[in-house]
């Protein structure tokens, strides 16, 4: 979201007080005048709610919320214990974001430490403490030195099967055991999903972006997801699958922020301001993703927040550095940083070095664009096909394919993450690794890398590497969308790397081969090696993701926040913008949006430019040769009237008129709020019978005869948002981005005409793209 839509939609959302004031006019209660959350409180509950599936009302919740808060501060000066309920009040913001933080920290924790614990799993056991990974268990040895990873208490599984040496025989037992354990993981974590939580399925952050557009998705953020995601990333990642745990975090941290909301009833019993509380999760969600906090803020205000004030920032940032504090102190790593691939790269990078990093760039907008048509045609597929009836099978296929396809390549073998970090790295005297393969002679510790020709060792891990970085690209366009927690940041960025190791080894080479070109004089002195090649990969990642996912300025700082310089901000800046240019020139979506629209959430996405020249009567309802518009009016209609009005229509809302003569507007009601009044005035009223009156009228008509009627105006939305049927489609949709309406009332010389709901305007906007209308299944 641009800084110009969000300065206007807060301007509009916030200090439009003539649209907001008539709203809270219309909601308060009839009575004294006085208005009010005592009289507010006499309403059934559920009052004002939402069913599932359904938009908020963005201006309706606000003006509560103002109408809330007036009342607080009216009632501030009456006692101590309203005073101290005012102070309250003004801080659960607060209070509410750092709890939120404080456990999307020590969840993180758990889930970096569960994880790293999962994946040694497969490889060996620490038999004096099972519950070590690796790396713990050879910190605990007495060994003075150890060749590699490899130390006397950490035993590999064809040693505790008997093998001592490396042979055929414990080959095949590391490979069976390497499978194994990786079905085990796998059918584990799919039938825990499928089981407990099915929600917990997939990255989240789809579901996220259309949830904080004001879409209520029940159970999506509820504690038995929180729970069965974080178990089941970790079984996931361990399982050696291409997906990550990044992106889900941002699911997980949402779940805490949503529950942690219900503690507060400003915000748990107010969908708009819970989503502000949401906002901050979700930038938290990445601060211990990555060890960004500012990053996490951005990617929130970029990339997933639909209504982002002010004080949401402010929030978001705190939120973000709390979570961060509290992962920093847990330090899952072992390295005193909050990622396992953190990278301090101090060598300054030369001008004409930008040509390769736009290359990079226009190669990750290629990867990204081919993913995303991959993913969205196989996700298609599984949804129109029988193989989206056996979850379980897939799961199991696809975790079989690439544990039988990684084992023999070392760098698909590897975790992920070990593998960006592998890449990123730098060769130094300590570097053992065939990407370091140089015939190189380093006669002191801290002497300068001289440039070097290849080995061998290199030209093989090349090989692999690319091998690797095909599997993974066709891997991942079949694991993204099943029935596991799956992230895409970790494997866009392996890919990325890959290519941007194997371009940053491709210049080191040229710079050697042609030392005496003027451009390597001047940069390389003395026959030192003035390519970096982890600088490249490490560029290479950030291009391919931004080519995946379409994130610019968040991303630029999420990386930059890993690498802790700020020398390397322009390199990619270049890369990012290039690889955004060339995704958006081969295909306008980012995986997210594409997602949300082949899930047909009412989704209406900010960024997009309306240019056509229609007018709302092209699109409201009814049509020319549809019937009447469903109306309630103020004064005649029964309770046996509006009940069968409801049990023969699934509409959100019912306008209602004078008479059905005049059909002059009086406001508007919610099909919830109705049924819910009527069904309580049955309870609670006597002498309601199927001929009683609903009345919506301030006043009851006199002399009154006949049973008693049901007053209902209190439920009444006295100034629905209208506009007239010649209003143009671009001014709408403007009014539903920046307003978050759920609907509209078209109106022509004061009588009612018709009405336009956010799908409506969504089907709209699709048809004119001829694409399918039918593809928007929620309102």
């Amino acid at each position: 979201m641009t800084e110009e839509n969000i300065n206007d939609g807060v301007q509009i959302i916030q200090n439009n007080s003539n649209v907001l004031d008539r709203v809270i006019l219309a909601l308060k209660p009839a009575g004294d005048g006085s208005g009010g959350s005592q009289e507010m409180d006499e309403l059934p509950p559920g009052i004002g709610q939402y069913d599932d599936f359904h938009t908020i009302d963005w201006q309706r919740d606000i003006a509560r919320d103002r109408m809330r808060h007036r009342y607080i501060v009216k009632k501030r000066g009456d006692s101590i214990c309203d005073l101290i309920r005012g102070f309250h009040d003004a801080w659960s913001g607060w209070l509410c974001v750092l709890l939120a933080g404080l456990a999307a920290g020590v969840v993180s924790g758990i889930i970096d430490i569960g994880a790293g614990w999962m994946k040694d799993l497969k490889e060996g056991i620490c038999p004096q403490a099972f519950w070590l990974n690796r790396e713990q268990c050879c910190w605990s040895s007495n060994d003075t030195f150890y060749e590699g990873d490899k130390c006397a208490q950490w035993h590999t599984w064809p040693e505790e099967f008997g093998y001592t040496s490396i042979n055929f025989g414990s080959t095949v037992i590391e490979f069976i055991m390497y499978v194994l354990w990786s079905l085990l993981f796998a059918s584990l974590a799919v039938l825990l999903v499928k089981t407990f939580a099915p929600y917990a399925c997939g990255s989240g952050i789809p579901e996220i972006k259309t949830i904080l557009s004001g879409f209520i998705i029940r159970g999506y953020l509820g504690k038995w997801t929180l729970t069965i995601k974080s178990v089941c990333m970790m079984l996931a990642v361990a399982a050696g699958l291409s997906l990550g745990k990044e992106g889900p975090l941002v699911h997980v941290a949402c779940c805490i922020g949503n529950i942690f909301s219900y503690l507060f009833p400003k915000y748990g019993k107010n969908e708009a301001k819970k989503r502000e509380i949401l906002s901050a999760a979700s930038a938290a969600g990445v601060s211990v993703a990555f060890g960004a906090p500012i990053g996490g803020v951005l990617f929130s205000l970029e990339e997933v927040s639909y209504y982002f004030p002010l004080k949401t920032l402010w929030r978001s940032f705190f939120c973000a550095l709390v979570a961060a504090f509290v992962l920093r102190s847990i330090n899952p790593f072992g390295n005193d940083h909050l990622v396992m691939f953190y990278v301090e790269k101090t060598r300054p990078w030369i001008f004409f070095e930008l040509i390769p990093f736009v290359l990079l760039g226009i190669l990750g907008g290629v990867v990204g664009s081919i993913f995303i048509k991959g993913n969205i045609r196989w996700c298609k597929f599984r949804k129109e096909s029988k193989l989206g009836q056996y979850p379980i099978s897939e799961v199991l296929l696809i975790t079989l394919i690439s544990a039988v396809i990684n084992f023999p390549n070392e760098y698909t073998r590897m975790n992920t993450s070990d593998l960006i970090k592998l890449l990123f790295s730098q060769c130094g005297i300590a570097n053992v690794s065939p990407l370091c393969d140089y015939n190189r002679n380093f006669t002191k510790v801290n002497s300068p890398v001289e440039m070097a020709e290849a080995n061998s060792g290199v030209y093989d891990s090349l090989a692999k590497l690319s091998l690797a970085l095909v599997f993974k690209l066709v891997i991942t366009i079949f694991t993204f969308g099943i029935k596991l927690p799956a992230g895409l940041f970790i494997p866009s960025m392996a890919m990325g790397a890959i290519m941007g190791r194997m371009v940053g080894i491709g210049m080191e080479q040229i710079a050697m081969s042609y030392s005496h070109l003027r451009i390597f004089q001047k940069a390389c002195p003395e026959g030192e090696s003035c390519m970096t090649p982890g600088l490249y990969a490490m560029v290479g990642a950030a291009a391919c993701l931004a080519g995946v996912t379409r994130m610019t300025v968040s991303l630029v700082v999420i990386m930059f926040e890993l690498t802790g310089s700020v020398n390397y901000i322009v390199p990619l800046m270049a890369a990012v913008m290039a690889s955004k240019w060339v995704g958006d020139a081969l295909g306008k979506e980012g995986i997210y949006d594409a997602h949300i629209h082949l899930n047909g959430y009412p989704f209406l996405d900010s960024k997009e430019e309306f240019t056509h020249t229609t007018l709302a009567a092209d699109v409201m309802r009814p049509k020319r040769n549809e019937g009447p518009l469903c109306v309630i009016t103020q004064d005649s209609m029964t309770v046996e009237n509006i009940e069968t009005l409801l049990s023969t229509t699934d509409h959100n809302g019912f306008p209602v008129v004078v008479s059905t003569e005049s059909q002059y507007l009086v406001g508007f009601v919610l099909r919830r709020d109705l049924s819910l009044a009527i069904a309580n005035a049955k309870r609670t009223q006597e002498g309601v019978v199927r001929n009683s009156r609903v009345i919506f009228t301030s006043h009851i008509p006199t002399p009154w005869q006949g049973p008693p009627p049901i007053k209902l105006r209190k439920i009444l939305d006295l100034a629905p948002i209208t506009i007239t049927d010649q209003t143009p489609m671009e001014t709408v949709i403007d009014m539903f981005r920046k307003l978050g309406l759920r609907q509209t009332l078209v109106i022509h010389n004061g009588r009612l005409l018709g009405i336009i709901t956010k799908k409506d305007v969504l089907r709209h906007i699709k048809q004119l793209a001829n694409q399918d209308p039918e593809s928007v299944l929620f309102n």
